[in-house]
């Protein structure tokens, strides 16, 4: 989501009306416009630097990588028409569609991903999705400053040759290849605007289903415009999909009922009010909802803190009386999404960690307050300000100053844009946030996962040999590897408590029966377009 990463739910979107010309055979161009909403804004469209659901889902809209998700939510081949692996698994050979444009009619060349990826990894961008370039060889030395970015793993073997080289082999690779963290960009167009690429919708170009207009950089509506030099554009039937902010669900609710929205979200106490309704649809995602610590703050930094926070949610009572959809979390990898050899569920072998305990938490907390020296801790909350998140964070608020005495939390609700600098800048004591993952995998929980600050922040080094073992010595090993992944787990989120899991998300909403081919991606809300067509 990965980063990738981090907020929540939602879509919404609107769309330009297209006069038909002529014949009035089958639907009208004008009747092939959708109307939706998101619930936040987009934080930029440079897709080396976003970090959001909202920026990734529009990014996924409008641009394209080597592989795309199908209908039945399985990684194909798309920017590419080719792929060949070397014998050890660990370099790819893409021969690249000559046909795929640029929507300024520039051809999609294997230049143009080399230029992006280099972008993502360079410590300069601070890139909020570099950690999912860790598999692709020389990607964890760069985004650390050890290495150059030339030295990434990839490499233009000619103008539609792509070679990529991974650190160690990999099943995952197409899967984590569909992330807009993965996807080209113009090499002249990023030349031409430098700093200032993908900062609105008119500084960059796209070689997806759709182009963006109307996005100045803040504003709240923006409109995805069939992309008619896209090489699949006959596929496309949407003319348009209009999309405009709306952060509280009753008014994308009131405005859904008076036909001006063909899709809305429905979350919290909306759920009850429209489970009955003809349009309500919902599912259990894989998507995160959790905290994350600072742990450059003493406070926070302070193990027993986190631990008696992490304990001390009622996780149950979030999803029954906040959520309304979804389940409370087991651990940080979701349960129901990755599987063994044998198909047994990987939450089912790791067990559940970080449940609701109280007694646990309050003695945590004693040993918390004892080695501070206070019997009264303030603590800072940060969210979004988005409807949803400002939900969980009054619960957090509320649940944990009656469960932990002597603890005051303060809640700060800001834009998610400003939510996610100040959370890159350890501008906060714990951030609350959401995040959908890009594989399936454990790993990408655990290196990626929403979890800020990881690699700067925790130096646990049994964490870290875990991982390693796992990405390396394992890598074609899968039951020693889920053993490491599972030590790894355990010493994160049970024994250092860097991250606080609450709840796996479930995603509810209302859509048109006039709408065919819509679709989530699999592993979370992001909205697909593509498919759409308008009865």
């Amino acid at each position: 989501m990965h980063k990738k990463k981090i907020a929540s739910v939602t879509l919404l979107a609107t769309a330009a009306l297209l006069t038909a010309c002529g014949q009035n055979k089958g639907a009208s161009s004008s009747k092939q416009v959708m109307k939706t909403a998101v619930t936040g804004e987009i934080s930029t469209l440079d897709s080396s630097k976003y970090g959001d659901t909202i920026s990734s889902e529009t990014l996924q809209n409008s641009m394209e990588g080597l592989y795309r998700f199908d209908k039945k939510g399985q990684a194909r081949l798309a920017g590419a028409v080719k792929v060949t692996k070397s014998k050890d698994q660990k370099v790819y050979t893409f021969t690249l569609r000559k046909n795929a444009k640029w929507s300024n009619g520039d051809p999609v060349t294997a230049q143009d991903y080399v230029i992006a990826w280099r972008r993502t990894v360079d410590p300069k961008n601070d890139s909020l999705d570099s950690d999912s370039y860790q598999v692709i060889k020389n990607g964890t030395d760069i985004v650390a400053g050890k290495k150059k970015v030339s030295s990434l793993g990839i490499k233009a073997l000619g103008k539609y040759k792509l070679q990529v080289t991974l650190e160690n082999p990999i099943q995952y690779l197409p899967d984590l290849l569909t992330g807009a963290q993965f996807y080209p960009q113009d090499t002249k167009i990023v030349k031409k605007y430098g700093s200032s690429y993908g900062t609105s919708s008119s500084k960059l170009v796209y070689n997806g289903p759709f182009t963006v207009s109307q996005w100045t950089g803040s504003n709240l509506k923006w409109t995805l415009k069939k992309n008619k030099t896209y090489w699949n554009a006959k596929s496309v039937s949407l003319s348009a999909v209009k999309v405009q902010v709306i952060k509280t669900t009753s008014t994308g609710l009131n405005l859904y009922k008076g036909g001006q929205l063909d899709y809305a979200p429905v979350d919290s106490d909306y759920v009850k009010q429209y489970e009955k309704n003809a349009d309500y649809h919902t599912k259990t995602t894989p998507t995160n909802g959790y905290m994350v610590f600072n742990l450059k703050r003493k406070t926070t930094g302070n193990v027993h803190v986190r631990r008696a926070i992490s304990l001390g949610v009622n996780k149950q009572e979030l999803v029954k009386t906040v959520l309304h959809s979804g389940k409370a979390a087991q651990g940080f990898v979701a349960s129901d999404f990755i599987y063994d050899e044998n198909g047994k569920d990987y939450r089912t072998s790791a067990g559940k960690l970080m449940t609701y305990n109280l007694k646990q938490s309050q003695k945590e907390w004693a040993l918390a307050k004892k080695q501070l020296g206070k019997s009264k801790i303030t603590i800072e909350l940060l969210t979004s300000d988005m409807d949803a998140s400002k939900r969980v964070g009054e619960y957090l608020q509320s649940n944990l100053m009656e469960n932990l005495p002597g603890l005051t939390v303060k809640l700060r609700s800001i834009p998610l844009k400003s939510r996610l600098a100040d959370t890159s800048k350890h501008n906060f004591d714990m951030v609350y946030g959401t995040w959908q993952p890009s594989f399936q995998d454990p790993i990408d929980y655990l290196t990626i996962g929403g979890l800020f600050n990881l690699e700067s922040d925790y130096k646990n080094s049994t964490f870290w040999k875990e991982i390693n073992q796992a990405k390396s010595t394992y890598a074609t090993q899968p039951a020693k590897r889920q053993a490491s992944l599972i030590a790894a787990e355990k010493q994160l989120i049970q024994k250092d408590a860097f991250a606080a899991p609450l709840y796996q998300a479930g995603v509810s909403y209302l859509l048109k029966s006039k709408v065919t081919g819509f679709r989530l991606s699999p592993y979370g809300t992001v909205a697909y377009y593509w498919d759409v067509k308008i009865k």
